[in-house]
């Protein structure tokens, strides 16, 4: 969430404009059944919101719910990793783009300290919280963090996962010439790390991964602009104010909210699910320089 975009005049949302936890779960309980087994909560920043452990341990008490993790950037990890852990959270990815303080606070634009970041890391490993950490890369600005990232990672025993610089949204000034591909990120691995490739855990698994030889630590690419993966997305994203989306770089998503809130029965939900979902044609890292079209903004959809 960008300090100059999220300032202190930016006008947030009224609290009835968002998903209430009853309604998030409500959709959770709904779309289990449909095939639904992995929840992420993401942002945003998840952790801003007032209660989150609350929401964490009702999830993770509905039934069907096999995975249930959050994407977070830390700066408020070391504060709630053990009610978190408590709630029945199984996993955390944390958002660490580089482990110098210069190019961590130009490249998360929040004005977090990495410090805090990595405390927030640890003190999520201490109450036995699995944890992957994820890095944009992008050139000239941060590609000399490929390896210390790399070695600090792997001294902390914790997976990681390097991500080809994206243009969700329409904000970030991207452009390809920016784009440090995986072939190249894993070019730069092989000069100090022997990895050897695992398979895929699932189809859709969005990230390519790597095992470091002789230890259960791994090194994963999402490669979503060298390589794009839409033909096995799964991947259904719900926001804060109730709009489903079909895609990562869609610029609208369909108001499920309303539907919610009409009086219609579980059933009514399901069909509109199923029709949004059955209807979808989303492949724009496929068309990714052929189409001009509107993104939305990753602090509004996450990751």
């Amino acid at each position: 969430m960008p300090a100059e975009v999220f300032g202190p005049g930016y006008a947030f949302l009224p609290k009835d404009d968002l998903l209430s936890f009853e309604e998030i779960v409500r959709l959770v309980k709904i779309t289990v059944p449909m095939g639904v087994g992995k929840i992420r909560l993401t942002g945003g920043e998840p952790l801003l919101r007032r209660g989150i452990a609350d929401l964490v341990a009702m999830i993770a008490a509905t039934e069907g719910v096999e995975d249930l993790a959050m994407t977070t950037n830390g700066a408020l990890l070391a504060h709630h990793a053990e009610e978190l852990a408590l709630a029945g959270m199984n996993r955390v990815t944390v958002s660490l783009d580089s482990l110098d303080p210069e190019i961590f606070a130009k490249m998360n634009g929040t004005g977090a300290k990495v410090e805090r970041v990595i405390s927030g890391i640890m003190a999520a490993k201490n109450f036995g919280l699995p944890i992957k950490v994820n890095a944009v890369i992008q050139r000239g600005v941060n590609q000399g963090q490929i390896l210390p990232l790399a070695r600090w990672a792997r001294e902390t025993d914790v997976d990681l996962r390097f991500i080809e610089y994206m243009d969700v949204g329409e904000t970030n000034g991207w452009n390809m010439s920016e784009v440090v591909t995986g072939a190249e990120i894993l070019d730069i691995l092989g000069t100090e790390f022997e990895l050897e490739p695992r398979d895929p855990a699932y189809r859709g698994e969005v990230a390519v991964n790597w095992k470091h030889a002789g230890s259960e630590r791994e090194i994963g690419l999402i490669r979503s602009v060298s390589a794009p993966f839409c033909v096995d997305c799964q991947r259904m994203r719900v926001s804060a104010d109730g709009k489903l989306f079909t895609c990562l770089f869609a610029e609208h998503g369909q108001d499920v909210r309303v539907i919610l809130r009409s009086g219609g029965g579980d059933r009514t939900i399901t069909r509109a699910i199923s029709a949004i979902w059955g209807a979808r044609e989303d492949r724009y890292s496929e068309l990714r320089g052929k189409v001009e079209m509107k993104k939305a903004e990753m602090s509004y959809l996450g990751g």
